[in-house]
């Protein structure tokens, strides 16, 4: 069945178990999390589907029960418990696992009594597949059901679930029925709405069972548009939405492995190289407001929103997948790049929440979900990621052994009769020991990674004696040999302070020390508690100014000085303005404002800085001086305040700011003064364009016509009107209304302000 033999192999999780360390913390935070979670209240929404009671307490977020997306957390759920039953071997989450699955299988057999096609399982209707079939608006719900076959085959995979298998197999007949019923191009069509990784899932489902039906329907959810390019070694990547695509490539690479088509290889390895090459942070993160950017771009897209963490966790998916193919040391130097420094960052050390959106605009302050009441994609991909940390630490051939990751962990290798036990303290010690446990002799060889960061002073050790080792960063050295028991190997790969500029930007630049993404400790100055159901609450909070680097390139990193007595921590020397600042690892960071990346800038350039920060301090406190009222199109407590109304009627994000529009109106009751001649201020995106033409009414009465073509791309622009002494006379409130041509939006409106006098405008 399978066409392409993978080059190594991972070690089931069952063999791998964590030993104390960072990771094993992370994951006893998640276990806490998981057995804290409700079963039933995760499938009361699958039951109502169906017309089977619950008692159940709805969950709220993305599990509500109006919610589009409802269901997909059950999935997440599912894979997390069958994962930490493998890698803990703990009952009580297998126990779980079937306890859900049987309740699952409940459902399926009620689907046809209720309305929908035999095999159907879902939290809700089956139209909303009809709704993707023709177009119509709806929020992924192939992407949900993804998850929640994901689930039902971890489960079996992990936990041995029988029933699982059988769930999943009727459930993927169902997605045969669907999927026949449509020509190609209608196929292509409907792939344009987010459908998460179904030819991922229906191919392994295939590798499984040998039905070769799953790898045909898999092969109908490749989606072309975006295929087509990579295949031809081509990144147009740009502006699509990121975690869309991750998932469809990681289906892509199970393909290739299932039917050697080097097609699938060359589109994995062409957005492998593009997306955690050219489109990452530092942290191993990629996109911004969810999106990806030109990447050239990077200077523009420092914000709140960047780095979504289902990015990171399916990249790491991807990455994994990569290396068993084709094994590098530069795979896993990402790998490990990423997994310090975003997964196990993405974790809240004191109530084991997730965070959505990694910020990374300096001065701000990462935000974690609740309990109960977010449910966020990276909340379900967060129950997964601290689940599964051992999976790839080891893989194997049949003669050879690979070292990927320095985590201190315990690998059972039973076809060897060996038991390696890792022991180290990395990132806090620049070592490792490998202790080799076995009744007998075992013959093969170590392939332990020499990172790209360890530039200098490589140690090996066997048993005490000093090893020949002939190594460079960014491989594998290896030693083989016949390995006995109480053999021990210690490695030392000294970390060391480097840079690493911003893509593209030469003086904006991160600090690293090793592979340890450090960041600025800034204090909890104005900043909320960052526990909230909204992933967006607090992204348009102001930040107080971050410091800046003043100096000279060559010579930043003598300015930086570990602090004694404390691991991993470092201080600035008369480095950072206005202060100076604390270094500590980033996954270490929590509940205070930080930066990750600093603007270095000569003497010359701070002081022209400071003058301009001194400037634009002033102005803001004059205009402050002539504003009445302001409103904050799409954030809910500024709209509640000014009484929003309105017909058909959206909001979102754009580059860090908030917008609303309507395909008719919408309106907001804003303060004017009676006795004094004001202005109306509102905001538009200089490049929004194509069929937006509105009136501004105040009062019943048009103070203006608008008409958003491309009218100043690339900026955000003030558009002023006077209001008629004769509208505001005896008054203290107008109703400010946005009202659509025909054909045409309202909108986008950035921000509404009222003002006394006409400040300067930008």
């Amino acid at each position: 069945m399978v066409k392409v033999a993978r080059a190594a192999e991972p070690f089931a999780l069952a063999d791998v178990r964590l030993l104390d360390g960072p990771f094993r913390d992370a994951m006893l935070r998640d276990q806490k999390y998981l057995l804290s979670l409700d079963p039933d209240r995760l499938l009361l929404n699958f039951r109502v589907n169906v017309g089977l009671p619950s008692n159940a307490k709805p969950l709220g977020g993305w599990e509500d029960p109006k919610c589009e997306l409802r269901g997909h957390s059950l999935g997440h759920y599912l894979s997390a418990l069958s994962l930490m039953y493998a890698s803990t071997g703990d009952a009580e989450f297998k126990r779980r696992a079937d306890y859900i699955v049987a309740e699952l299988a409940k459902c399926q057999s009620n689907s046809p009594a209720a309305g929908f096609h035999t095999g159907y399982l879902s939290a809700f209707p089956e139209s909303f597949i009809d709704r993707v079939e023709q177009s119509q608006k709806v929020w992924a719900p192939w992407y949900t059901l993804h998850k929640i076959m994901a689930g039902l085959l971890d489960a079996n995979q992990q936990c041995g679930n029988a029933q699982a298998l059988d769930v999943l197999t009727k459930m993927a007949d169902w997605v045969k029925f669907r999927v026949d019923r449509l020509t190609p191009e209608q196929m292509q069509k409907s792939l344009d709405t987010e459908h998460g990784g179904m030819n991922e899932v229906l191919a392994n489902l295939y590798a499984v069972t040998g039905d070769t039906n799953y790898l045909r329907v898999a092969e109908a959810f490749n989606h072309q548009k975006v295929f087509g390019p990579l295949a031809r070694g081509e990144d147009k990547l740009d502006r699509l939405h990121a975690n869309t695509q991750i998932p469809k490539i990681i289906g892509a690479t199970r393909e290739y492995e299932l039917t050697g088509d080097p097609q699938f290889l060359t589109i994995a390895q062409t957005f492998w190289d593009a997306v955690a090459l050219h489109r990452s942070y530092v942290i191993g993160g990629d996109s911004d407001h969810e999106h990806f950017f030109p990447t050239n771009d990077f200077a523009k897209h420092l914000s709140t929103d960047t780095c979504e963490t289902c990015n990171t966790y399916n990249m790491l998916k991807l990455t994994r997948e990569l290396f068993a193919l084709e094994p590098s040391a530069a795979k896993m130097d990402f790998y490990e790049r990423a997994l310090y420094n975003h997964i196990l960052a993405s974790q809240d050390p004191e109530t084991g929440m997730f965070v959505y959106l990694m910020s990374l605009k300096p001065g701000h302050f990462k935000t974690y979900s609740t309990p109960e009441n977010s449910f966020w994609c990276c909340v379900g991909t967060g129950m997964e990621n601290h689940s599964k940390y051992g999976d790839t630490i080891y893989f194997h051939d049949a003669g050879s052994l690979y070292v990927n990751l320095f985590i201190a962990s315990e690998l059972s290798w039973k076809e060897k009769g060996v038991i390696l036990r890792q022991e180290t303290k990395f990132p806090e010690s620049d070592s490792t020991i490998l202790e080799i446990k076995a009744e007998k002799p075992a013959s093969f060889a170590l392939k332990i990674r020499h990172p790209a960061w360890a530039t200098s002073g490589l140690d090996v050790t066997v048993n005490g004696r000093r090893q020949p080792v002939t190594s460079t960063p960014g491989s594998y050295f290896t030693l083989p040999r016949d390995w006995h028991d109480g053999d021990k190997v210690e490695i030392h790969f000294p970390m060391k302070l480097h840079t690493e500029p911003l893509p593209g930007v030469s003086n904006t630049v991160a600090i690293l020390y090793g592979p340890i993404v450090l960041a600025g400790e800034l204090g909890t100055n104005a900043m909320p508690n960052p526990i909230t159901a909204n992933q967006t609450d607090f992204s348009k909070l102001p930040a107080p100014d971050a410091p800046v680097f003043v100096g000279d390139m060559a010579k930043l990193l003598k300015q930086i000085e570990p602090v004694a007595g404390r691991l991993l921590t470092f201080r600035t020397h008369d480095l950072g303005q206005p202060r100076d600042v604390t270094l500590i690892p980033f996954y270490q960071l929590h509940r205070q404002r930080y930066s990750v990346y600093w603007k270095l800038l000569s003497t010359t350039e701070w002081k022209a800085q400071t003058a301009e920060l001194a400037a634009a301090e002033a102005g803001r406190v004059a205009e402050e001086a002539h504003v009445v009222d302001s409103v904050s199109p799409g954030e809910q407590q500024s709209e509640t305040d000014h009484k929003l109304q309105g017909g058909d009627t959206q909001s979102g994000d754009f580059d860090g700011r908030k917008w609303r529009h309507a395909s008719d109106w919408f309106s907001y009751e804003v303060k004017v003064l009676p006795d004094q001649p004001v202005q109306l201020v509102c905001t538009f995106w200089g490049g929004d364009a194509g069929g937006r033409e509105f009136d501004v009414v105040v009062d019943g009465n048009i103070v203006a016509t608008e008409k958003l073509n491309n009218n100043r791309p690339g900026e955000f622009y003030d558009a002023a009107y006077a209001l008629p002494a004769g509208l505001v006379r005896g008054k203290d409130k107008v109703t400010v209304k946005f009202s659509a041509h025909p054909g045409n939006l309202a909108g986008g409106i950035y921000g509404v302000r009222v003002l006394r006098t006409q400040p300067n405008l930008k």
